[in-house]
């Protein structure tokens, strides 16, 4: 098949490859994933990409099960040929692929700035000629590169690079991108296949048979004839056997000489195409190198030992049709022949394959290589590692340590699955009792991590008292952690899990001698729930002054959440930023799947309230394509409150609907409060008070956190007093009232001016309006703000006061409008026009002509960024956003970025 210039039966397949190849060659970058069962014909569909590419230049990898543990394996296939355009990148990304590719030492690279350097190398080579890369097996790649290669694949734009994916099935992370379905082949392109691929005539009675039994997979019909004679064929004496296109590989290699037999087992035992270090284990195998003949003799390699396996399924043969001990003897050939020093964790790998028993030295060994995956990005291959470790310890406690570790490495990387199993293993052994506590911990994240519901509290809890004796400072780490698992819970808490209950439990746990940020947002989170908002609200303040007056470090991801969520408790806008800024990052550098998507909604609800609407869409997408990626159980609050701010009624309610079920069968209670805070606001901003104020009122229902009212209060307030049900909100604000004097930053008076202009009236309602927007204009929520100015001016009006009221709600108006609130702006510009006024035409040549990603562009390079600073802080090429950086100048009507900032609106 791979022979023919034109493949049979794929005209349809072959003209999507051409239209590729042509907006590759033509400057855009396009994405594909192939897919159909083994032998269908993908690996001959990318050898024809290859062949119909004219100038560009081709860069291939496939993935190869040995290699699967290994960190990066398949991203290093895929760009060592092009290292020497390394120097071309950033120097945080150079260093990042020199740390991940063994080039240097230095910390582990973030997950996500490898994933960048990928894609700014891959870039840099396409400025020279375009770039096709072509990646096979996509099943058999590493976890670590599958991630990073569907990254680099969502981020491509203009860079002339064209990434094509070959795989049995599209995978969950790659969904949502263009597909080609590669199907069998009909009867009558089977027989021509077939007919053209035989050296001689065939019987008909024959021919029927094989493309029966071949089904239209291509390379069944390739491969069904060699294993009967030509003059059989032309007779109809020698039906072909049963069997798969595999199985038959595998007949063919077992019929294969021994020495033969053996060189296709080392070949296949270790794919990393270096072909001395297979001729060295075949010598140590006493293997000649020139027994390769028989098996290009027979079909299964084509050219000696620096050839690949013809097709994938002869190198799974090759290593299927060997006995365990053969193959533990190849591995055992490959492991002595390896340079301990230049190549140690694919050494350990191949010891460990060959160990017939448990092993101490290797699993010693083993544990070392984790510990190098760790330090160079590849978290999950340091969970493959302890796994196998696990598996070939002798000694009960160690074995129980090392899968207690593999566990817990799992949880960080999101393989939930694995983690379960893994705990399952420890639990056999005999743990001690702080190895018990740790087994307890790393349950309970688990059921947090992967549920976020009302299971996870009181396993936390039981966790955070066993660990109180053994391990004093995890247990109140832990204690932590089980008050943001019972926050999630909200209203649907067991009683052992809810948030009081925890909170009394926290409070009574011995405190550090020296309290650490930890400790504080601890205590005076407790204190918050178990003595009441004045008590705690000194200690959180000064847990999270001392966080951020502290450097950004590895060790402060675990309790970022909750010192985030502790600064909307404080009303602390300045606070929510830095913090929910740092958090972001550091889970970014960490890499860890289980941190991103609170740490990019934290992010993007500030971008949100602050009214950057574009940068909250930004993060709500990656947000999407991380929880898909990873199987995480996150609500879509991202998505549900972008919807909310931009007042997209069909939307919200579809996400709402969504939400609402999520939340409830997975006993997340706060996701409750949250999806009718979101659907309250979005009815505010429509002008349905009876409907805000239906889903208000189910917001506020649960009073026993008193944190989560601080959204939807001020929706209920406003809904209630439109709706002329002031008595209605009473309660709440009387209990927020409490907390925002307590407080008294300008957000939080900001509100509280607000919510009591619309429940006064004359001149202490005006007195109100003003001094709200007095607080809320010194702080970044210019969402409240830009709401205050409606309100305000929409009092106003009714008071006949039109002059005045023109002025806020134009003011109102061109905020709302400029941040992308839409029925917000339509409601102040309904009320504008009811007081006589007019909007303020806006500029057709302005930001609101450019796309979401051009304005993001825009504006960082009007705050003087560079293209590859850009490009960092959005993770797309710089070649991309000199691209956007184009049209912003044609759309805007200027020549230079000095201009960006005078023509761009503040």
């Amino acid at each position: 098949m791979h022979g023919y210039a034109e493949l049979t039966g794929r005209r349809t397949e072959c003209a999507v490859i051409d239209d590729l190849v042509k907006a590759v060659r033509a400057g855009s970058s396009r994405v594909l994933v192939v897919h159909g069962a083994a032998g269908v014909g993908k690996t001959a569909l990318l050898d024809q990409v290859a062949m119909r590419v004219g100038p560009c230049r081709v860069a291939r990898a496939a993935g190869v099960q040995s290699e699967m543990e290994l960190p990066f394996a398949g991203v290093h296939q895929l760009c060592a040929p092009v290292l020497d355009h390394v120097d071309r990148l950033p120097a945080p990304q150079r260093d990042a692929v020199g740390t991940t590719f063994g080039m240097r030492a230095g910390p582990a690279p973030d997950r996500f700035l490898v994933g960048l350097a990928v894609l700014g190398l891959l870039s840099a080579v396409a400025e020279e000629r375009p770039l096709v890369c072509l990646v096979d097996d996509l099943q058999w790649l590493d976890r670590e590169s599958a991630q990073v290669l569907a990254f680099v694949a969502r981020r491509l734009d203009v860079e002339s690079v064209g990434l094509v994916f070959a795989d049995r099935a599209v995978p969950p992370d790659l969904a949502d991108l263009p597909a080609l379905d590669v199907r069998p082949l009909p009867d009558a392109e089977a027989r021509t296949l077939l007919d053209a691929a035989l050296p001689g005539p065939i019987d008909p009675r024959v021919r029927d048979e094989i493309v029966a039994e071949a089904r239209g997979n291509p390379l069944a019909l390739l491969e069904l004839p060699r294993d009967v004679a030509p003059a059989a064929l032309a007779g109809g004496f020698g039906l072909p056997a049963a069997g798969g296109v595999e199985e038959r590989f595998r007949r063919r290699v077992t019929d294969l000489p021994p020495a033969t037999r053996r060189l296709l087992l080392l070949m296949a035992a270790d794919p990393s195409g270096d072909a001395a270090l297979v001729a060295r284990a075949a010598r140590a195998w006493d293997v000649e190198p020139s027994a390769v003949a028989a098996a290009v003799d027979a079909g299964l390699v084509d050219d000696g030992l620096q050839a690949k396996f013809r097709h994938p399924l002869v190198r799974s043969a090759a290593y299927r049709a060997a006995s365990t001990l053969e193959r533990r003897a190849a591995h055992r050939a490959l492991a002595e022949a390896t340079d301990a020093e230049t190549d140690p964790d694919r050494q350990a790998w191949h010891r460990a394959e060959a160990a017939a028993e448990p092993d101490d030295a290797v699993a010693a060994e083993l544990e070392r290589s984790a510990g190098r995956a760790q330090a160079r990005g590849g978290p999950a291959a340091a969970a493959a590692f302890l796994q196998r470790a696990a598996a070939l310890t002798a000694d009960p406690g160690h074995m129980g340590r090392r899968a207690l570790a593999a566990a817990a490495a799992e949880v960080r990387t999101g393989g939930f699955d694995a983690a379960l199993e893994l705990l399952a293993t420890a639990e056999t052994a005999p743990l001690s009792e702080q190895q018990e506590a740790h087994a307890d911990l790393v349950r309970a994240r688990l059921a947090f991590v992967t549920n976020r519901g009302n299971d996870a509290p009181p396993l936390l809890l039981a966790a955070a008292r066993r660990l109180a004796g053994v391990d004093p400072a995890l247990s109140r780490a832990t204690y932590l952690e089980a008050l943001s698992a019972a926050v999630f819970a909200g209203r649907m808490a067991a009683p052992e899990g809810d948030v009081r209950a925890v909170a009394r439990a926290a409070h009574a746990a011995p405190p550090a001698d020296l309290p650490a940020v930890g400790d504080l947002l601890l205590a005076g989170t407790a204190l918050t729930y178990h003595r009441g908002y004045a008590a705690g609200l000194p200690v959180l303040r000064e847990g999270l002054a001392a966080l951020r007056a502290r450097p950004p470090g590895a060790d402060q991801l675990d309790f970022m959440w909750m010192a985030v969520t502790s600064s909307l408790r404080v009303f602390d806008d300045d606070a929510w930023d830095a913090l929910s800024a740092r958090y972001l990052a550091l889970a970014r550098e960490a890499g860890v799947l289980s941190h991103l998507p609170l740490a990019l909604t934290a992010r993007a609800y500030l971008l949100l309230f602050s009214g950057n609407l574009a940068g909250a869409a930004s993060l709500t997408d990656e947000l999407t394509a991380i929880t898909e990626a990873t199987g995480g159980s996150l609500a879509p609050y991202g998505a549900l409150g972008l919807a909310a701010f931009r007042g997209d009624a069909d939307t919200g309610a579809a996400l709402l609907a969504e939400t609402r079920d999520d939340v409830t069968r997975r006993g997340e209670g706060v996701g409750l409060t949250f999806a009718e805070w979101a659907y309250a606001l979005l009815h505010n901003s429509l002008g349905d008070y009876p409907r805000a104020l239906a889903a208000a009122r189910r917001a506020t229902a649960y009073a026993a956190d008193p944190g989560a009212l601080i959204w939807p209060a001020p929706e209920l307030v406003e809904s209630a007093v439109r709706c002329g049900q002031p008595a209605v909100a009473q309660d709440v604000f009387g209990l927020m009232s409490g907390m925002r004097t307590a407080c008294g930053t300008d957000w939080a008076l900001g509100i509280q001016s607000r919510s009591q202009a619309l429940l006064s009236e004359g001149a202490e309602a005006e007195q109100n309006y003003r001094a709200a927007i007095d607080h809320l204009g010194r702080t970044r929520m210019r969402v409240d703000l830009a709401r205050a100015h409606l309100l305000y001016g929409e009092w106003l009006r009714r008071e006949r006061r039109r002059t005045d009221a023109r002025e806020r709600l134009r003011t109102a108006y061109d905020l709302f409008a400029g941040i992308g609130a839409t029925a917000f702006a339509a409601r102040a510009e309904r009320e504008l026009n009811a007081a006589g006024g007019r909007t303020h035409p806006r500029s057709t040549s302005g930001e609101q002509h450019l796309t979401t990603q051009e304005a993001q562009i825009a504006r960082m390079a009007g705050e003087g960024l560079s293209n590859p600073e850009i490009a960092t802080r959005l993770f797309i090429s710089a070649r991309t956003v000199q691209y956007h950086l184009r049209k912003v100048f044609t759309k805007l009507g200027i020549t230079s970025r000095t201009q960006l900032p005078r023509v761009l609106r503040d």
